[in-house]
Formats: C-alpha cells, structure tokens, sequence
C-alpha cells in the first residue's frame, strides 16, 4: 500500500446533487421543485405557524390572563427552618448570607420570614421582608428583626 492507491472508505463519500444543469444531469428542468407554484420560486419562505390554509394552532387557541412584570418574588422560609438552623450552627444572628451556605436559597434570591413553626431562642434575623405574625414572633422571644 502506498499513496498512490489511498481511497475513501466505501459509502463515506457521496456526489453532491447538482441541479438545475439541463435534462443530461437528470435533474434538470424544474431541478427538483416540482412544477409551478410558491414552493417552486426563488427566496419563498412558509410564515410560522402556517398550516395550509387552515386556521393556525395559535389563533385558535384563546388568550386568557396576563403576568404582572411589577411583581416582586421572595423565597419563603419559616420560623421553624430558621431555629432548626439556628440550634445545629448554636447560632445567634441570621443572615441572607446564613441561609445561602445553608442551601435554603441561591444568592440573588430575596427572602422572605414567614411564621410557621415556633421560635424559642432569641435570635437577630435580617432578612428582605417578614410578615406581621413572624415579626410578632421574633420579638416575642426577645430577637430583633433586621429588614435589609
């Protein structure tokens, strides 16, 4: 075997389809489009959607609701989770930062303190928002609510 002989392996290389060369190349004549018609013109594009004439899917299924861009989304976690936290890490102040190394929350999510569960340590909580009753419980058990 020398260069001389070097082949492609059998089936791993094809002709490439050359139309629109007159009717010796056997795809002459209308090169494969088939005769007249959209499909058969230069630069003819199908709209999305397009289903032959018939009414298309997204103008026959109706529009209901809307979303509110102004919506502000928090990630809720209760009393219980923040002194279950608190007694494993014998903690005294939680923080965002606390609950993210915790895994409760991804950094850029905003938090929310919410007041299922009871709370018996007294603790110092910062947090992004908290509702009325988990504000309520926090001071009760002698803590202090930061709102960052």
């Amino acid at each position: 075997m020398d260069l001389s002989n070097l082949q492609p392996a059998v089936g791993s290389t094809k002709k490439s389809k050359r139309v629109g060369r007159g009717p010796g190349s056997g795809k002459g004549g209308t090169s494969t489009r088939g005769h007249k018609g959209a499909k058969q013109r230069s630069g003819y594009k199908r709209k999305i959607g397009f289903e032959g004439g018939q009414m298309p899917l997204q103008r026959r299924v109706p529009k209901f609701g809307f979303k509110n861009f102004n919506r502000v989304e928090y990630k809720a976690i209760n009393i219980s989770t923040i002194q279950a936290l608190a007694e494993a890490g014998k903690l005294d102040k939680i923080s965002v930062s606390d609950l993210v190394a915790a895994g409760l929350v991804r950094k850029n999510q905003l938090v929310k303190i919410l007041a299922d569960g009871n709370l018996t340590l007294k603790l110092d909580v910062e947090a992004n928002a908290f509702s009325k009753k988990a504000e309520e419980a926090i001071t009760a058990a002698g803590g202090t609510v930061n709102k960052i």
